[in-house]
């Protein structure tokens, strides 16, 4: 089958078309046939080598498309399926056929979901429930601040936000271009980032950039707030964050990361994975998509590296 790997670590260069062998489901696997795969931050860390893995090494954490066999102890799914899957533990999205654990695909049967805006779901949606809902624990009427509030994932948190109740929803964004892209994904508020400083206090902040905005962030919680770590976009040094400070203002930092996540919790994960395909099904969630054919995956890192996206990014793959 065709597949995207990662056979040195490097610029989206290093990125090559190959052929490699289709894999199978084991117990409590299925393994799908891909239409669209999702591009994320997530695979240009793998590229990078900033995330060890084995070379080569076939990037994807999320894809849609149909069942195509089940592994031993698989029930409640279907060969010939459609599916939203979140392939983020193994790992292998941008290829034809991509395995992942039954507990992390979403069936997709009168949903109404084109495939390409199902491929968009699995990664980001997911997260925006599980950080928003299970990390930080939101409240009905809390604040809520979420920088990169126009690229994939801060898109779904806004809405999600908006979702589960939060009274006033903030977006930060890198450049004025985005701002009213951002706006259109639920938020009251959207502010540059080097301004956000007068924005208030807030009960939640949601930072997925790092460097300077992970210290003001800190700064921009109101007593007993939470900040949810969730990625380094800015590819900053770590910001240290004194304990002792924590203790003498009520404030909480907690650190989410996906794979881990799935890896240890799949049925839970599972569960956010479905939650996320019905809002986006009754339109609760809108999710912005721009396809390019799988051949094109180093142009889709180029994209999101130089923070040339809004939205979400979905590489179509064609059965040969």
């Amino acid at each position: 089958m065709k597949a995207i790997t990662i056979p040195r670590f490097g610029d989206a260069d290093v990125l090559r078309l190959d052929e490699i062998e289709i894999p199978e489901p084991g117990p409590g696997q299925v393994s799908v046939d891909v239409a669209y795969a999702g591009a994320n931050f997530a695979e240009i860390l793998y590229r990078q080598g900033v995330v060890d893995v084995p070379l080569p090494f076939v990037p994807g954490i999320e894809a849609a498309g149909r069942i195509r066999a089940l592994g031993p102890g698989v029930e409640g799914l279907r060969v010939g399926q459609p599916v939203a899957a979140l392939t983020i533990v193994g790992s292998g999205g941008y290829a034809e056929v991509v395995t992942t654990a039954a507990d992390l695909v979403a069936p997709l049967d009168g949903t109404g979901l084109e495939p390409g805006v199902a491929a968009a779901l699995p990664s980001n949606s997911t997260t925006a429930f599980l950080v928003l809902d299970r990390v930080a624990r939101i409240e009905p009427g809390e604040s809520v601040l979420v920088h990169a509030a126009a690229g994939g994932v801060g898109s779904q948190l806004g809405q999600a936000a908006r979702s589960l109740g939060a009274g006033r929803v903030v977006g930060t964004v890198g450049s004025p271009a985005k701002i009213e892209t951002a706006r259109s994904f639920g938020y009251d508020e959207v502010v540059l980032r080097e301004e956000v400083a007068e924005a208030g206090r807030f009960d939640i902040v949601v930072d997925m950039v790092g460097g300077p905005a992970r210290r003001s962030s800190l700064d921009l919680l109101a007593p007993m707030g939470r900040l949810v770590v969730m990625g380094n976009a800015s590819g900053a040094e770590d910001v240290g964050i004194p304990a002792n400070e924590l203790w003498f203002t009520n404030k909480t930092v907690s650190g989410f990361n996906l794979a881990a996540f799935a890896a240890a919790f799949p049925a839970e994960t599972g569960r956010a994975l479905h939650r996320a395909v019905s809002a986006t099904a009754s339109g609760e969630l809108r999710v912005q998509v721009e396809s390019l054919r799988l051949e094109q995956a180093a142009e889709a890192h180029r994209r999101i590296e130089a923070g040339r996206t809004t939205g979400k990014l979905v590489l179509e793959v064609e059965r040969s």
